[in-house]
């Protein structure tokens, strides 16, 4: 039998996300990865986006067993409101079909942890959609921290803001939504992986609207005494930036965080600032590309379970501290991989898409 050379997926949840950067980056990742079919609860995005895409198999998220059948499906994209993830994540490893879900993996770490062991247990690949993990402006910064060019790196400061469409799912609560879910993890995951290192410490306060966390801000404590502090806000004008300061320099990314933008390094060492744009890209072709040569390599993806539980165990803390006003512990752990330049990919930028029923989260 012809050894497989593309992994066929079922890209499910058709909001804005998938539709601007998702569906389009499988033309970019096509040398391993077929998009085979959409999973959505809206039957008119099902209608348009099939002929757009010359698609034959969609349907509701209740035929989802089918639809993997029919199409011989061995990848699911979950691009879900939040608390969907862990069903459709666990209905696809029981019919033994791969997981790549998007950030964050659930709402709790026992969600987490309850999908990582269900994908285990069915043997099936499990990746969390780091899609920074694969840009170069990322993990140039890692680089640079790693490398010691600003000294010993000892402060993390982030500001990561839009203002958010009302109704928008990020404003409710019954579907996971809240700045810290939607943004927060963002400056956690680049704190923990600039600084290699997992945080002891969170202290948070929050302002609350409508059930979730609207305005949030936090300061994670670091072995060695390193410090991490972030704001997120759902209701503030556009900021997408952080800062790594050390005893010798420091670097500004800003932007940092941007899927549909230029990114740029503000490099200041010894008084003399170097700046370097990264231009725009595809971010979510690598993603495909990646887990898709995993499947097919049977290598395990670096952004796995345990990335995702440890970014969302860090949340649960941030939420506990910012409603009870006290510091709340995390226990000591180590992280036993890190993103690096050999996960680096350069693809081009996707251009403008027309969405169906899908309007940005943000207010322009």
């Amino acid at each position: 039998m012809e050894a497989k050379t593309k992994v066929r997926y079922a890209v499910v949840g058709i909001g804005n996300i998938a539709q601007v950067a998702v569906l389009p980056a499988f033309a970019h990742a096509k040398d391993n990865s077929e998009l085979v079919a959409i999973v959505s609860s809206d039957p008119e995005k099902r209608g348009e986006l099939s002929e757009r895409y010359r698609l034959s198999l969609a349907g509701g998220y209740e035929d989802l067993e089918a639809i993997l059948e029919r199409g011989d499906i061995q990848a699911v994209y979950i691009a879900t409101p939040n608390t969907l993830h862990k069903n459709l994540a666990l209905r696809a490893a029981a019919r033994g079909v791969h997981v790549l879900c998007e950030k964050p993996m659930a709402t709790s770490v026992a969600d987490c942890e309850e999908i990582t062991e269900a994908c285990d247990k069915a043997n099936v690949k499990l990746m969390c959609a780091y899609r920074l993990h694969f840009e170069e402006a990322n993990l140039s910064a890692m680089e640079i921290v790693q490398s010691g060019q600003i000294g010993e790196a000892r402060v993390f400061d982030s500001v990561f803001s839009h203002v958010v469409r009302p109704g928008d799912i990020r404003t409710r609560p019954e579907l996971g939504g809240g700045a810290c879910f939607d943004l927060g993890i963002y400056c956690i995951n680049a704190a923990r992986n600039l600084f290699r290192a997992e945080p002891t410490l969170v202290y948070a306060t929050a302002q609350m609207r409508n059930g979730v966390d609207d305005t949030t801000s936090a300061v994670l404590q670091f072995p060695g005494g390193r410090i991490a502090q972030f704001t997120v806000s759902n209701s503030v004008a556009g900021v997408s930036s952080y800062r790594v300061a050390g005893t010798e320099g420091d670097l500004r990314v800003e932007p940092a965080y941007e899927y549909a933008d230029k990114l740029e390094h503000h490099l200041t060492v010894d008084g003399k600032t170097t700046n370097r744009t990264f231009g725009k890209r595809d971010q979510f072709a690598p993603e495909l590309e990646y887990f898709s040569s995993c499947i097919l390599e049977n290598r395990a993806p670096e952004p796995d379970g345990e990335e995702a539980i440890d970014d969302v165990r860090v949340i649960e803390a941030i939420l506990e501290s910012a409603g009870s006003g006290k510091p709340i512990p995390l226990t000591p752990r180590q992280r036993r991989r890190r993103p690096s330049a050999r996960l680096e990919s350069k693809k081009p930028a996707v251009g403008k898409q027309e969405t169906v029923n899908a309007p940005s989260p943000s207010l322009k």
